[in-house]
């Protein structure tokens, strides 16, 4: 019935061997697409080139280890800032006026007046503000006079009055 001729009236047809070469091309085809094996780890440029890879930013990917505990002993960093802020000098009693203004300060004397403990670096802080309010005082000629000295002397004077007679 069928004949490896074609025919000719009007229809076009191929043979089974022609069918069978055009589905072994397209198999062929078929079986090239898709990426490479392992092409997920090399680079490809967009220009298509591969191995060369471009300058990468050196400020990525530090193998510098990074300590997670801040360790007391170690030696602190001696950079400097790239730009030091310009200290201003205050008058004497500016920076009195500031120093009794310092919220900071304020709330830490009235925490160690209601009986809490501070931990170290507040204390430091307080020792350091204080000191600094007793120079300025000093400087100004100003004299803190507290009223428990003048209520202990009262007793004495008291006392001594009582022996006295």
């Amino acid at each position: 019935m069928y004949s490896s001729k074609k025919k000719t009236a009007g229809k076009n047809r191929k043979t089974r061997a022609e069918l069978n070469a055009e589905g072994r091309e397209r198999k062929r085809l078929k079986k090239h697409r898709g990426h490479s094996a392992g092409s997920r780890y090399h680079d490809k440029d967009s220009n298509g080139k591969n191995g060369q890879k471009e300058a990468l930013d050196p400020r990525l990917g530090s193998k510098k280890p990074v300590p997670l505990i801040i360790d007391p002993t170690a030696k602190k960093s001696t950079l400097k800032p790239a730009v030091e802020a310009p200290k201003v000098v205050l008058s004497p009693e500016a920076e009195l006026a500031m120093l009794e203004n310092d919220d900071r300060l304020d709330a830490l004397l009235e925490r160690i007046e209601a009986g809490e403990r501070v931990n170290r670096e507040d204390q430091q802080y307080i020792d350091t503000k204080l000191d600094r309010i007793n120079e300025l005082m000093t400087q100004l000629g100003i004299e803190f006079s507290d009223e428990e000295e003048d209520e202990e002397e009262k007793p004495d004077d008291i006392m001594r009055l009582l022996k006295g007679n």
